[in-house]
């Protein structure tokens, strides 16, 4: 596929040490006014990307989001207060919106109101929005960005939004989510499922295959009912054992419950977002002409475990409006070796719109 046809490629990418410097360059201009966005939680890399915004030039107010999930242990909820303090000591102009993930019945209604938590902010002189998603679960994250991307899209507001994360594999795999018991689709994330044109479509899941999820992925496999399925396993990794791993666990999954070939498996590189971005597309692209007389086809992601590889989907499913199909969490348990506040540098930066990219520019959801 030549470059360019896709929305972001290319992208403005920074990784680590490129993201730090592009931090105190770019945002050391007093002109710059900035709207940052980020999660209250026990993760603990909650603080390190606001920490860098502390000895900014440029005027910063932030809105902190903290998901309530009513079954929160007291352990964790320790870490998110002393969390808590430490970004509102970053960013001394914040507000703090509160957002309850799960309604009535324990339907999860996060997303909807995340994006309501931000109806009240005025961005008509934001120069630019940050949101960084290290803290933030893919209930609220994906919502909270498509909501910002389509603002700009739609010419009802016009800001640079950059998406921050602290990046660490093995941190991913110490936080445990206890998942609910009914799957769905994330708010704003149903895409062509929904759609009397595509009630017949081939459907083809792509779940993001991590460890301790099988009980998991599995509800939300009979929640989407695919007629094929195709495992997100990452390569290269970071540990490069990863993969491995996560085959001998899903071994069960993919010999005989999802009936996956061998040649079915996509492997995408764990920490280039870009990379199983631009392979999801790359299959929505083949499958279509296959598929178009005989009732369509419908790609539908589930991305759980690495936020990186998290939000190649999330660029996939903005560009093509896929639908994100998901298993919230309840509570989540935190393994005792991990310390309260992350020691990675692992820090990556994706500016996804703005005044870096010429126009006009590939459309979303064609």
């Amino acid at each position: 596929m030549v470059s360019g046809q896709y929305r972001w490629d290319p992208c403005i990418v920074h990784r680590d040490g490129e993201a730090d410097t592009f931090i105190a360059e770019y945002f050391d201009k007093s002109d710059r006014k900035v709207l940052f966005i980020a999660g209250l939680g026990f993760d603990p890399r909650s603080t390190k990307v606001a920490a860098r915004f502390t000895h900014a030039r440029a005027s910063v107010r932030a809105v902190f989001i903290k998901e309530d999930r009513s079954s929160s242990t007291s352990n964790l909820v320790g870490r998110a207060e002393s969390n808590t303090e430490g970004l509102k000591k970053a960013i001394p102009d914040h507000v703090v919106k509160r957002v309850e993930i799960f309604g009535t019945n324990e339907v999860v209604v996060g997303g909807r109101r995340a994006v309501g938590a931000l109806h009240d902010q005025v961005l008509d002189e934001i120069s630019d929005v940050v949101v960084d998603v290290s803290a933030l679960s893919v209930c609220t994250s994906f919502p909270i960005i498509r909501y910002l991307v389509e603002r700009i899209a739609q010419d009802e507001a016009q800001f640079n939004l950059h998406l921050f994360v602290v990046y660490e594999p093995s941190l991913d795999v110490a936080v445990r989510p206890i998942s609910s018991d009914s799957p769905s689709y994330v708010h704003g994330f149903s895409g062509k499922s929904q759609l009397e044109d595509f009630t017949d479509a081939a459907k083809l899941w792509l779940p993001q295959l991590s460890v301790g999820r099988r009980a998991a992925l599995n509800k939300i496999r009979a929640y989407v009912d695919p007629d094929d399925t195709c495992p997100i396993l990452p390569f290269p990794a970071i540990d490069p054992r990863t993969g491995d791993r996560l085959a001998e666990e899903y071994l069960e999954e993919l010999e005989s419950g999802w009936s996956v070939d061998g040649r079915d498996i996509v492997y995408a590189d764990e920490a280039d977002p870009l990379d199983l971005y631009r392979t999801i597309l790359r299959l929505d692209d083949r499958r279509k002409p296959v598929f178009e007389e005989i009732g369509r086809s419908l790609l539908v992601l589930s991305p759980l475990g690495s936020k990186i590889m998290a939000l190649g989907a999330l660029l996939a499913a903005l560009e093509r409006d896929l639908p994100v199909a998901y298993l919230e969490s309840i509570d989540y348990e935190l393994v005792t070796s991990v310390p309260p506040v992350s020691v990675t540098s692992n820090l990556l930066h994706i500016w996804l719109e703005g005044e870096v990219y010429p126009q006009p520019r590939p459309s979303l959801c064609s």
